[in-house]
């Protein structure tokens, strides 16, 4: 994680400009500072965060690829299945016909 530069001397002696006490203004600047580097997330943590999950998505839609091609030769092995019986039923049904009975 990218660490965030915060002038806290800087803040603090603005603080005090508009009439906050030394000591409320280094405790809110020491606050600021906490939140700032505990909370915000920088261009580099974004982009970090982008290239992850593009990568989950990229392996996600592999994973996708292969189980459809999975599912379509198992369709295609049932059609063929139940085409061939079919056409067992079929002639069987027309030898059965042609035998005298």
């Amino acid at each position: 994680m990218t660490t965030i530069t915060f002038d806290t001397h800087g803040f603090v002696k603005k603080l005090k400009a508009v009439g906050f006490t030394e000591e409320q203004a280094e405790v809110f600047a020491t606050e600021q500072a906490r939140l700032i580097e505990d909370k915000l997330a920088t261009k580099n943590d974004l982009m970090e965060i982008e290239a992850h999950l593009q990568r989950d998505i990229k392996q996600a839609e592999l994973q996708l690829t292969a189980k459809m091609a999975d599912n379509k030769a198992e369709m295609i092995r049932w059609v063929v299945g139940v085409g061939m019986l079919l056409q067992i039923t079929l002639i069987t049904a027309l030898l059965l016909r042609l035998l005298p009975a």
